[in-house]
């Protein structure tokens, strides 16, 4: 079972890769070894080699999944910061910033605290890993960095190896099931089962060791018979014989089954050279062994999400054995056991096949959406069944998640089908656009050129996130293009007003100032934020105007806090999570006492909303549970927005009324609307009780029509 190898040299690798890398690439890698050598000189493994032995090993493994030059640089690398204690900035100026940002990356997630408590726990794990990840190639080197420490973990105490193959069982074989990375991931639940029960591990393999004679020979007599029925009728192929994975097994026994009943313990895989000869090959041997019913699966025309193709099927062979028999192109073979990595990691005439990456690692992420059973992970993922299977008028096969309307189908498909969509027609028959799409429905999507676009009313029935996400981007659109409008128009208006000019104001200089001091990126973010009643025209107007401070703004300026400190991730607690930045949303200001939703932010962390922000709502797959510490001592800024039915400037009032109640305004901007007052105020506050009562405090003025929090 261990394959580890501690011999493994650079010149070993070198003949492994050099069919695919380039000579240039070759002596980069060559460079990595030789930096991370001295880097790692002196240092030890447990188990008294060298340290460098581990970096060669995590390279070796990605060589098998034939990663590109920068992945396997970087595997080179990975432990050059955390171990070695390099600067990022060292390996940027050496080997380019592709290759940092994955060190980095890997760096990264080799921080995140396991403590496998519960589900929730492992499920957050899940998530911030893949959501933290930025580049796939990252959890591909994290892959092989685990399998290689799993190979040669019998250094460590009993309890350091259970919590190892705990993390590696429920975090990230899922993850490399997921990314279609079969021989990585059956060799990490194998090592995995190892370690958390021995007794069964070892018991399985004893018994597969005393019928291994009798094994052997009835699967040679099976590839001599079918290799001869192939052959009979000119279909060129290869034959191997299929070990059953311990692991898999195991997971057959603890249901109950008996040994003798795992169908596939006599295992064959038939290699052929296309489509068609796969069919053929499968009705040839239907022809000559009788089908176990209901075990057929055809995989070609209906692929697992993880890219999985194969046809499968159970036969009853020699002396009544059951026998499973897979039968796939050798391009099939290729995605069944590097999955995602054989689109990106080797070269077809010259041209490198990662392009499209990020739409594979955005793919990857939303399969985090299942929410994956405690009791059966793998299987819950095997069976996926809430997913559906459903065709365009052309056949091609369109996989969705159960719950999915024709609209969802419609964004699938592409994003002008959706906008400009009218209506659907599922098979054959006209069906209201909440229909829900069963497996085998052939769908055709009804367009018009002069299709307003969608209906805001989609959104509640639409079921996918990414149909929601391309709605809210097309009126997110419209709406930007009317505030633009708008804020243009007002803009002008009030200046003209004010008799102040508009070329003096926004040009040059004044421009750049505006622009710096409301943090805003360019004029039309400008008007954008006007025309939406974002910012108003005296802020505009104040960037550049030094007045002569009033009463009201002394006493205000008393009570703004601009030193309010930021928030801390020691303030909001993810469970079993520990080394991780913290944000917390602009859009909705949580404060300590909110109820609280973490959401994963690729490359960034975790930001902390409102459970009610209607910016995480929508959203599933990348929300983890948080909460308040429950001693926290600095304050958090807030919006609030005060109504008022007076054209009296309240500004002093409610000064006086935050002095009181011992807060601090961040900011706080007066708008003049039809002779009324009103004010958006950022307040930071200790808790909620406390913000409740400030609030109760301004409401309780006779001029005040209301006081609300506000989401931006």
């Amino acid at each position: 079972m261990n394959k580890d190898n501690p011999n493994i040299t650079i010149e070993d690798i070198i003949n492994d890769v050099k069919h695919y890398l380039t000579d240039e690439e070759i002596t980069k890698l060559k460079e990595a070894y030789k930096y991370a050598s001295i880097v790692h000189k002196d240092q030890k493994r447990l188990s008294g080699d060298d340290y460098i032995k581990h970096p060669l090993n995590v390279v070796h493994i990605l060589s098998k999944l034939n990663a590109d030059s920068d992945t396997l640089i970087a595997g080179m690398l990975h432990d050059t910061i955390s171990v070695g204690g390099i600067k990022a900035s060292d390996i940027e100026s050496r080997f380019g910033v592709d290759v940092a940002s994955l060190v980095k990356g890997v760096t990264k997630i080799n921080r995140l605290h396991y403590n496998g408590s519960n589900e929730t726990t492992i499920s957050n794990h899940r998530k911030i890993l893949v959501g933290l990840t930025e580049d796939v190639r990252v959890i591909f080197i994290k892959l092989a960095d685990r399998l290689h420490n799993m190979r040669t973990m019998y250094m460590l105490s009993d309890e350091k190896k259970k919590l190892n193959a705990s993390e590696t069982l429920e975090i990230l074989t899922p993850i490399a099931h997921r990314l279609g990375i079969n021989q990585i991931k059956s060799e990490l639940e194998d090592l995995s089962l190892r370690y958390l029960k021995p007794d069964v591990y070892f018991s399985i393999v004893e018994r597969l060791n005393k019928s291994k004679n009798e094994r052997n020979k009835f699967v040679d007599e099976m590839m001599d018979n079918v290799s001869k029925l192939l052959n009979e009728h000119g279909i060129k192929h290869e034959i191997k014989g299929r070990a059953k994975s311990i692991y898999s097994i195991y997971k057959k026994l603890d249901k109950g089954k008996r040994f003798s009943d795992i169908y596939d313990l006599l295992a064959l895989r038939v290699f052929v050279k296309d489509v068609s000869d796969c069919y053929q090959a499968m009705g040839l041997i239907h022809s000559k062994y009788r089908p176990v019913p209901k075990r057929f699966k055809d995989y070609i025309a209906m692929p697992k999400s993880n890219m999985y193709q194969s046809l499968h099927t159970t036969v009853f062979g020699p002396e009544g054995n059951f026998f499973e028999i897979q039968i796939r192109t050798y391009e099939m073979d290729e995605i069944a056991e590097r999955g995602i990595a054989s689109h990106w990691s080797y070269k077809e005439q010259g041209k490198n096949l990662m392009k499209g990456m990020e739409e594979k690692l955005q793919f990857f992420r939303s399969i985090m959406e299942i929410k994956e059973s405690a009791e059966d992970i793998d299987t819950k993922m095997e069976e996926l069944k809430d997913t559906v299977y459903v065709y365009t008028p052309k056949g091609d096969v369109i996989e969705l998640p159960y719950g999915s309307t024709p609209i969802d189908f419609a964004y699938r498909v592409h994003s002008k089908v959706g906008d400009s969509m009218v209506g659907a027609i599922v098979n054959e028959s006209i069906v209201p656009l909440d229909y829900v799409l069963q497996d085998n429905d052939v769908i055709k999507i009804n367009t018009s050129n002069n299709s307003n676009g969608p209906s805001k009313s989609w959104l509640d029935i639409v079921y996918t996130s990414q149909a929601k996400n391309k709605i809210r981007s097309f009126f997110n659109k419209i709406d930007k293009k009317e505030y633009l409008k708008k804020g243009e128009e007002v803009l002008a208006k009030e200046l003209r007003k004010k008799k102040i000019s508009t070329s003096d104001l926004l040009t040059g200089d004044n421009l750049k100032k505006v622009l710096d001091d409301l943090h805003l990126a360019n004029i039309n973010d400008l008007y954008i934020n006007v025309g939406s009643g974002k910012i108003s025209i005296n802020q505009v107007i104040n960037t550049t105007c030094d007045n002569d401070k009033s009463k009201e703004e002394t006493l205000l300026n008393k009570v703004m806090n601009t030193n309010v400190e930021k928030e801390s991730k020691g303030d909001i607690i993810v469970d079993g999570i520990d080394d991780i930045k913290i944000n917390v949303a602009k859009c909705c200001r949580p404060v300590p006492g909110d109820d609280i939703v973490g959401y994963i932010q690729t490359g960034i962390g975790i930001n902390i909303h409102k459970s009610t922000c209607p910016n995480v709502s929508n959203v599933s797959e990348r929300l983890i549970n948080v909460r308040w510490n429950d001693d926290i001592e600095k304050r958090y800024a807030t919006n609030i927005m005060v109504y008022t039915n007076t054209n009296k400037d309240l500004v002093l009032t409610i000064a006086s009324i935050t002095q009181s109640n011992n807060l601090s305004i961040k900011s706080m901007n007066t708008i003049k609307n039809d002779g009324k007052y009103t004010f958006e105020i950022k307040v930071a506050v200790n808790n909620l009780e406390k913000l409740k009562k400030y609030m109760n405090d301004i409401e309780a003025l006779e001029e005040v029509t209301g006081v609300e929090r506000i989401i931006r």
